[in-house]
C-alpha cells in the first residue's frame, strides 16, 4: 500500500471511529449521519466496535429511511435534516395506482395509526376490501410500500429498532433538498473524508452535479489522487491504523465510497458482498478487510481468507466473543 492510500485509510478510520472512541449511541448515528440497519444487529455490532453501550440503544434511535432507500438509524431531532434530502421524491409508479388515489391511501393510512393501528398485517386486511391483492402487496410491501413515502414526509418511523411497527412522528423536512445539502455535506466530508463529490453523492442517494455545484466544497481542503479530487477537514493527530479491526455488517468504512479497493481487495468482494446486496460483518487487518466474522446460535465465528498470525486469530475470536456476550438478551 502506497503513502496516500495509507493515508486516506488512516483519516477515514479515525473519522469514522474505528481508531478512537464514541461513548454515546446518538451521538455517534448524528456523526455518522445515521446508522445502517438492513438488519437491526448490525446497528448494535457497529456501535460496541466503536465503544458505545447498548442500554436502551433499542429506542434511543429512530429506524426510518433515509438515503438511497436504506433504512438507517438516526437520532430523531436529525430527521428534518436527513430527509429533505428525498422528500420530493413520490415513489407512486411503485403501486400502480393515480396520484391522487395514492395520496389518498397515504392519508387513510395515517388515520388508521391515529385509531391504533401499526402494522403492515392489519393494513392488509384492512385495505383488502378495496384493492386486488397484487396492489395491497405493492402499498404495504415488506420492503415498505406506502410506509417508505410517509416516512420520507417525517410522518411516520418504525417503532423502535427491533420493530416492524410503526409510529406516527413528526419530523417533517423543513429545508430543500439544495439547503440540507449545504449543511449535510461539511459534516459528511469531515467524518468520511478523504471523499470524492463522487463518493458523497453515492452515500447521499442525490445527483452528483449536485453535489459538484455546492457551495460547501468550497470551504474544505482537498488531496490529489490521480485526476480525483478528495474532499476533507484538515488534518490533525489521527493516531495509527488499528492492526486489527472488527467491522459491522453495512459498515460505513466499507460502503460509503464508490471506490472500496483500498480497504475491501477485489478478489474478497464476492465472499463479503453477497449477491443479494448483503455486506457481511468483516475482519480488517491493518485498515484491509482480510476475513469475515459473525455470531452464529450466538457462539462466534471466524474466517480469514489467508493464513493469519495465531495472535491475530485469537485476538479475532476474542473479540467477536465479547460482541457476543455484549448483545446477549438484546438483539
Amino acid at each position: 500500500m502506497d503513502k496516500l492510500a495509507e493515508d486516506i485509510l488512516r483519516r477515514r478510520m479515525y473519522g469514522l471511529y474505528l481508531s478512537r472512541s464514541c461513548w454515546d449511541i446518538v451521538e455517534l448515528s448524528r456523526e455518522l449521519l445515521g446508522l445502517h440497519c438492513w438488519f437491526h444487529r448490525n446497528v448494535a455490532f457497529s456501535a460496541l466496535i466503536r465503544g458505545c453501550g447498548l442500554t436502551g440503544w433499542k429506542t434511543a434511535l429512530t429506524k426510518t429511511w433515509l438515503y438511497r432507500g436504506t433504512l438507517h438509524g438516526t437520532a430523531y431531532e436529525e430527521l428534518p435534516l436527513l430527509l429533505a434530502l428525498h422528500a420530493d421524491e413520490a415513489p407512486w409508479s411503485w403501486f400502480g395506482l393515480p396520484e391522487e388515489e395514492a395520496e389518498a391511501v397515504a392519508q387513510r393510512v395515517l388515520c388508521l395509526m391515529e385509531d391504533g393501528v401499526y402494522s403492515r398485517a392489519e393494513m392488509r386486511q384492512i385495505f383488502a376490501d378495496s384493492y386486488d391483492p397484487e396492489t395491497v402487496s405493492r402499498l404495504f410491501s415488506p420492503w415498505g410500500g406506502i410506509f417508505v413515502y410517509l416516512a420520507r414526509h417525517g410522518k411516520v418511523a418504525f417503532r423502535n429498532m427491533a420493530s416492524r411497527d410503526f409510529d406516527l412522528i413528526s419530523g417533517e423536512p423543513v429545508l430543500s433538498q439544495e439547503e440540507a445539502l449545504e449543511r449535510i455535506l461539511p459534516r459528511y466530508f469531515e467524518v468520511y473524508g478523504p471523499a470524492s463529490a463522487e463518493d458523497a453523492a453515492w452515500f447521499l442517494g442525490v445527483d452528483k452535479a449536485l453535489v459538484k455545484e455546492s457551495e460547501a466544497l468550497n470551504e474544505l481542503e482537498w488531496i490529489e489522487r490521480g485526476r480525483e479530487r478528495l474532499y476533507c477537514v484538515p488534518a490533525e493527530d489521527m493516531g495509527d491504523i488499528p492492526h486489527l479491526t472488527l467491522l459491522s455488517g453495512f459498515d460505513p468504512y466499507l460502503v460509503s465510497y464508490v471506490d472500496r479497493e483500498a480497504a475491501l481487495p477485489k478478489e474478497y468482494k464476492k465472499a463479503v458482498i453477497l449477491k443479494s446486496g448483503i455486506c457481511l460483518p468483516t475482519i480488517a487487518v491493518d485498515g484491509v478487510v482480510a476475513g469475515i466474522w459473525n455470531l452464529k446460535n450466538r457462539s462466534p465465528v471466524v474466517e480469514f481468507f489467508s493464513p493469519q498470525p495465531k495472535a491475530i486469530r485469537e485476538e479475532a475470536l476474542a473479540r467477536v466473543e465479547q460482541i457476543g456476550w455484549s448483545v446477549a438478551g438484546r438483539l
